[in-house]
């Protein structure tokens, strides 16, 4: 199964390996360029037609290395776990262009970037149907129970009415920001019946958005009435703990809590305490506040819990449209 996946995302062995293969001879070879986290293997070739392209993945867990390779790097592509913090950002003195393999940058020191002259551009739209599909499917399997009692099943026990669960249609969904990715979201959640509410003080209140969902003026109007809630907000100061304990208890009895923004929005201890209370009827987590998870995580034990590797917005099509916006947006830039 891992060898399949691999294979499908456009990965090779080789991707466990340093490669820095010399460009093509041609006059558009201008910059060199690194990649420290894995992308689609047709959009790096493509790049290395165009610049000298240093591509390896294990330079995520060696930032002392990053560092060296960088040195007189002109362009650099990460995904989430690469921090480009000051430190490397210092050690390469001719970086023009940072892309960002996905679209949050809060591992990436944006300010000091800006200071440097040093361009950065997430891969805009690439994973937004990719992070709703998986927002829809958490809802359902949550709220639907049935996938979640396989080992009881398979052991000889027949639970049949501790997995009935409860359909989506006609139910309620909850969106905290609404941008693209939740609004496509809300598109599949109304396909399925539900009703859509949503609170993001940032949207005008007559953009056309707001035709297909409820809009609220706080969160604290729309927690108590939604039976299921989805983050769509970036990580800041505003943000940080924003769904602490106070917040999680004044969702609706029984409700769905999926995360596929950002790990330190929600308190992973109180979300922990929530589920064993049985206050929420389940949750989806995708992103944590360390990744991966330290030992004796208070999510380890909690009942009812879907947990991902922060892959909501990876799959084999969003990896090759991420990939070729990133390299695009990298080549544009230092073609400049």
């Amino acid at each position: 199964m891992n060898i399949l996946f691999s294979l499908r995302i456009g990965r090779r062995e080789s991707d466990n390996k340093a490669t820095n293969r010399p460009a093509k001879k041609e006059d558009q070879i201008v910059a060199h360029v690194v990649i420290s986290e894995f992308m689609d293997e047709d959009a790096v070739d493509w790049l290395r037609g165009k610049h000298q392209v240093t591509y390896d993945p294990t330079l995520v867990d060696n930032p002392v290395k990053l560092r060296e390779v960088c040195a007189e790097a002109e362009g650099l592509i990460v995904r989430n776990r690469t921090q480009v913090d000051r430190a490397l950002i210092e050690a390469a003195p001719k970086m023009r262009a940072i892309g960002r393999l996905g679209v949050g940058l809060d591992n990436i020191d944006t300010a000091f970037a800006k200071m440097r002259d040093v361009a950065v551009f997430p891969a805009t739209g690439g994973n937004v149907v990719s992070v709703a599909e998986y927002v829809i499917t958490a809802i359902l399997v949550l709220r639907r129970s049935a996938w979640m009692g396989s080992e009881n099943v398979l052991s000889g026990h027949w639970p049949r009415q501790q997995m009935i669960g409860l359909e989506v249609s006609g139910a309620t969904l909850g969106l905290i920001g609404f941008g693209a990715i939740a609004q496509a979201t809300a598109e599949r959640a109304a396909a399925l019946g539900m009703k859509v509410m949503a609170f993001d003080p940032f949207l005008p209140a007559d953009a056309s958005a707001w035709a297909m969902a409820e809009r609220h003026a706080t969160i604290d109007s729309l927690l108590p009435l939604a039976d299921a809630v989805s983050l769509h907000v970036p990580l800041t100061d505003e943000t940080r703990g924003l769904f602490d304990k106070a917040r999680l208890e004044q969702m609706k009895p029984g409700a769905i809590l999926v995360n596929t923004a950002r790990g330190h929005i929600v308190d992973e201890d109180a979300l922990a305490d929530v589920l064993v209370a049985g206050h929420l009827g389940g949750a989806a987590m995708d992103v944590f506040a360390a990744e991966p998870l330290p030992e004796g995580s208070p999510l380890a034990k909690a009942p009812n819990l879907i947990a991902t590797p922060h892959i909501a917005g990876v799959t084999v099509e969003s990896n090759t449209r991420i990939s070729w916006i990133t390299v695009r947006n990298i080549d544009d830039c230092l073609a400049a």
